[in-house]
């Protein structure tokens, strides 16, 4: 399984610039974390912190699903093994498995999304999220509606036509859940594109953590999109 962003080309180097800082912050922030976050994990019955993150408990393992594919994350070790077997090669997913685990309070979701802007704490990182997300997809996919609905498909995104005819739904964890808008562009108006939260999302991640969901999710639909164009 590979790590959490996936380097899949974008509009120029501030974005891959804005990434790198993000993420540079983030890995300092969950090292210096997980230190503390794993007796704070341990001190928890398994069971409840399976039923708070959406996941099941058994046989020593609690059972969640992570971009899709199923992981198991065994107690009280706390290490994380994806379904073929392999342990999880990156400690930053292993830390954002375990930082989901921590934060989860089992708030059903809202129906509502919100922007980065909105989450707490968010509105000061907005342009910067907006820079290697949004801004990303519209410079890739502005131009090609088609392609992007193609990667969102490939990626299992369920169609959101309530709030816009290019809108898809993704649950990279159990309980976080995405949105992907594209607005293609025209004569009078440039491409834009959004990446959205359900408003619950900030029950179950810190917003640095869901920055980093989005920009994966925005990472691995620059890469689907190159294989519908390959496939064309």
């Amino acid at each position: 399984m590979g790590g959490l962003v996936e380097q899949a080309g974008g509009p120029g180097p501030s974005a891959a610039e804005d990434l790198a800082r993000a993420r540079n912050a983030w890995a300092a922030s969950m090292l210096a974390a997980l230190d503390r976050l794993r007796p704070a994990l341990q001190a928890c019955p398994p069971g409840r912190l399976a039923e708070l993150s959406g996941g099941t408990w058994g046989n020593g393992q609690i059972r969640l699903t992570y971009w899709g594919r199923p992981v198991t994350i065994s107690f009280p070790a706390l290490q994380a093994t994806a379904a073929d077997g392999d342990q999880i090669p990156s400690t930053f997913d292993l830390a954002m498995l375990l930082f989901y685990l921590n934060t989860a309070d089992g708030s059903p979701p809202t129906g509502k999304w919100i922007s980065f802007r909105e989450l707490p704490e968010g509105l000061f990182y907005h342009q910067a999220f907006q820079g290697y997300s949004g801004d990303r997809l519209a410079h890739a996919y502005g131009a090609n509606p088609a392609q992007f609905a193609g990667a969102a498909e490939a990626l299992g995104g369920t169609p959101l036509p309530d709030l816009a005819s290019l809108a898809y739904g993704f649950d990279p964890l159990p309980a976080v859940r995405m949105a992907a808008i594209l607005w293609p562009g025209d004569d009078e108006f440039a491409a834009r594109a959004s990446i959205l939260f359900d408003a619950a999302a900030s029950h179950f991640m810190p917003t640095d953590g869901l920055a980093l969901l989005g920009a994966g999710l925005t990472g691995r639909l620059l890469k689907a999109g190159s294989s519908v164009q390959a496939e064309a």
